[in-house]
């Protein structure tokens, strides 16, 4: 194979939302601790909201959040059909769970839950957790938050989180 046609294979193979942020070098941004992407205030009621990269920072490749200063409690059990979630513990204590797998997470541990998987998480310490969650790719979880995170509550209508591309498939996690 000639080198030129390894070349091509490789740039041909390589993720569109990599392949954006290697030739956009105005798209880097620092993100203080603490601080949101765009300067910009959200919050669901129990936690503060700071987005850390927008999905137009990777060509709708990611999304990247940070819950502080979390209270008792979590989402509804709910799937993506498109979007893998991760999850990374940076205070406070998780119960998760990925389907039929229950898992605590704790500082500096992860978890990767599927696309299409019922999942569910809740932080249970006595102190405020924290959490940073990427999706991918964004698919509207951004705008999911952007646009809740202005109301300070999450929808309880199944039908207005599917146009998020959400599927609630049931309650929280009881504490």
């Amino acid at each position: 194979m000639k080198r030129r046609e390894f070349v091509e294979i490789g740039i041909l193979s390589a993720p569109s939302f990599m392949l954006a942020q290697s030739t956009a070098h105005d798209n880097i941004q620092r993100v203080e601790a603490g601080a949101d992407r765009s300067g910009e205030t959200h919050t669901l009621g129990f936690s503060k909201i700071s987005f850390k990269t927008s999905s137009a920072d990777t060509g709708g490749g990611m999304f990247i959040m940070e819950h502080d200063n979390l209270a008792k409690g979590g989402p509804y059990r709910h799937l993506h059909p498109a979007q893998d979630e991760w999850l990374y513990a940076m205070g406070g204590e998780f119960r998760v769970e990925i389907g039929e797998q229950k898992l605590t997470l704790r500082p500096g541990d992860s978890v990767l839950m599927p696309r299409k998987v019922p999942h569910v998480w809740a932080q249970v310490s006595e102190t405020p957790g924290k959490l940073l969650i990427a999706f991918t790719p964004a698919g509207k979880m951004e705008e999911f938050f952007r646009d809740f995170g202005k109301t300070g509550k999450l929808p309880t209508d199944a039908s207005v989180v599917s146009a998020y591309g959400l599927q609630r498939v049931g309650p929280p996690l009881t504490i």
